[in-house]
């Protein structure tokens, strides 16, 4: 009685969280597996897929600081969790082009619905829209940083390269906006999501890229 008191928490938002939790388990296990760098066991495969799945939102509940991270107070967390990793790991034996596209297209959708669940999390503890922004960026990268930093590699997000963080943003401001523009509730999700995902999709196919702040001299342009 007392958890749900703490955690005011709608289907919804339940519905949001488990899918990009297993979203993000079935990427990051299809991720560690194709990783040319180490070979992971069942053990490292598993470890990276949950920790891809949890951490970011871990790291948001322990920023809102209501209650224990649901990661923690619902057991079913860990459980869909656990599952997407051995779905991906069974996935991940198709190994292949097919593999290359599922791990787009995967980790696409997990960064919109976490973006998404974070923003939603942050409205419901009553935190004004910027803070709101920036905990759905957190849910979207905090967890494959994290498996990046136990890879042994700087997280991606902050390196050049393909848009990720940008989506998410995309995601959650998408998100905020149609809930303060007074649109239903699904229809500010469907929005969030898809934003994220649309943007995130044509960047890998058209190759958007960041650019780095600090050019090297042999990049310079001849006079």
């Amino acid at each position: 009685m007392g958890l749900r008191l703490t955690l005011p928490i709608d289907r919804l938002f339940s519905l949001i969280d488990f899918l990009s939790v297993f979203f993000g388990a079935l990427g990051g296990a299809l991720a560690a597996v194709r990783d040319t760098r180490y070979n992971y066991d069942l053990v490292g495969v598993t470890g990276l897929a949950t920790v891809s799945a949890l951490g970011g939102g871990i790291m948001r509940d322990l920023i809102v600081q209501q209650g224990a991270p649901l990661a923690f107070a619902d057991e079913r967390y860990l459980m869909i969790a656990l599952i997407g990793a051995a779905l991906g790991m069974l996935f991940a034996r198709q190994a292949g082009k097919k593999t290359e596209r599922a791990i787009v297209f995967v980790d696409a959708v997990a960064l919109g619905l976490f973006a998404v669940a974070g923003s939603t999390r942050a409205i419901h503890a009553g935190l004004t829209w910027l803070p709101a922004l920036l905990l759905g960026v957190t849910t979207a990268v905090g967890g494959g940083c994290l498996r990046d930093v136990l890879s042994g590699r700087t997280p991606r997000i902050f390196e050049r390269g393909e848009l990720y963080a940008i989506p998410a943003a995309l995601s959650a401001a998408a998100y905020i906006a149609c809930r303060a523009a007074g649109f239903p509730r699904q229809v500010a999700t469907i929005a969030g999501v898809l934003s994220g995902f649309t943007l995130r999709m044509l960047a890998m196919k058209f190759h958007w890229e960041t650019r780095p702040i600090r050019r090297d001299v042999s990049e310079a342009p001849k006079p």
